[in-house]
């Protein structure tokens, strides 16, 4: 990853671990003060049985005389008895002193003369310590669990715009490799032409084929940044827009040696001009980037029908679907951007042209559009 992607990454995962840590912090903050309240309830409550089962024995020996014989009572909780002599110094009360929960009843009702039964526990703390330290527990559990799936996540959620930085990397690449080419041939056209004196009709062709070449590029990359420009749309003969790209790249394949066959009949669509350029624009010059020199190039139009055959280097069936995706390229033979028959599979979807292709590997493609 670059530093930008990096920066991303670090910013999301800091996002998500910050959120959740604040939601585990809420949600254990509200499951403490849950169980602390419950605990508490339970204690006083467990007292309070201790204490009225305490006064019932109580009474019960005062009532019937007999011998008192006091229960016993669950570990970790005491008691004894104040006396009505000494049960100035006290009231009925519930508090906590010196880390042990106290409950002071009056329930023996001076019975025996005994005026309260005091009852205390450490169990009120001791099960808070536990329920603390199990709560640390698991909250860090949680946390490393969180810090793992969001780690997950995070590289998720990197993977598509890792990949998109990936294909605007190379495609810088590509047009850095295909805008080289045209422009070193005009500079060395325009320099042989300065140094000679003299405009002959080979230094003139390699300008205008250098001139057209990077007429395309714009014309591509336009259309990949303004496509969804508003464009008048009008039924068109395609028969003159097919003729007219074949005579602009007629110096390019005679320079590669490469013939084009044309059967060309009048066929009309609903289409915007530009469009329609860019349409068999792209196919033509995609058929002579992939052949070879001393090969052929077949294009026929009739009405609702149109093919482009090439016998160039082919395109393996699995690849078939995914040179239509954008910065994919079937082959790395020759140059390109992997942009061009995206742009034609995004105009036939815009004006309801079904595409196909037929294309084995060193046999050449045919792409065949059709329309109603």
């Amino acid at each position: 990853m670059n530093s930008y992607e990096k920066r991303s990454f670090y910013s999301f995962l800091a996002l998500y671990l910050g959120s959740s840590l604040l939601f585990l912090l809420l949600s254990g903050f509200w499951y403490y003060n849950a169980q602390k309240n419950a605990l508490e309830q339970r204690v006083y409550y467990k007292l309070q049985h201790f204490a009225d089962t305490l006064a019932s024995e109580i009474i019960h020996a005062h009532m019937s005389g007999s011998k008192l014989i006091l229960p016993k009572i669950e570990k970790g909780y005491e008691y004894f008895f104040v006396s009505l002599e000494d049960g100035d110094a006290f009231e009925e009360s519930y508090y906590e002193s010196e880390g042990m929960k106290v409950l002071v009843s009056g329930a023996p009702q001076k019975h025996l003369d005994i005026k309260y039964v005091v009852l205390k526990t450490d169990e009120y703390h001791i099960q808070i310590a536990k329920i603390q330290q199990e709560l640390l527990v698991v909250g860090m559990l949680a946390f490393l669990l969180i810090g793992a799936i969001s780690y997950f996540l995070s590289r998720l959620f990197m993977r598509p715009i890792h990949t998109k930085v990936k294909q605007i990397e190379q495609f810088i690449l590509d047009i850095s490799h295909e805008l080289n080419t045209p422009i070193t041939a005009l500079s060395m056209s325009a320099k042989r032409a300065l140094q000679k004196g003299v405009y002959d009709q080979k230094i003139l062709t390699n300008i205008s084929i250098s001139t057209k070449q990077l007429y395309t590029i714009y014309k591509t990359l336009a259309f990949l940044t303004f496509k969804e420009q508003e464009e008048s749309v009008a039924k068109r003969d395609l028969q003159e827009i097919v003729l007219e790209t074949i005579s602009y790249y007629k110096e390019l394949c005679l320079a590669k040696d490469i013939k084009i066959a044309w059967d060309v009949e009048k066929s009309f669509l609903s289409i915007s001009e530009s469009k329609a350029q860019l349409l068999f624009s792209n196919l033509l010059s995609n058929a002579i980037k992939y052949s070879m020199p001393h090969t052929t190039i077949q294009i026929v139009l009739k009405e609702g029908y149109f093919h482009i055959q090439d016998e160039g280097i082919g395109i393996a069936p699995e690849k078939h679907k995914s040179i239509f995706e954008p910065y994919k390229r079937a082959s790395n033979l020759a140059g390109g951007f992997g942009i061009g028959l995206s742009s034609v599979k995004h105009i036939c979807d815009a004006f309801g042209i079904e595409i196909e292709i037929d294309s084995q590997e060193n046999k050449g493609s045919r792409f065949i559009l059709r329309w109603e």
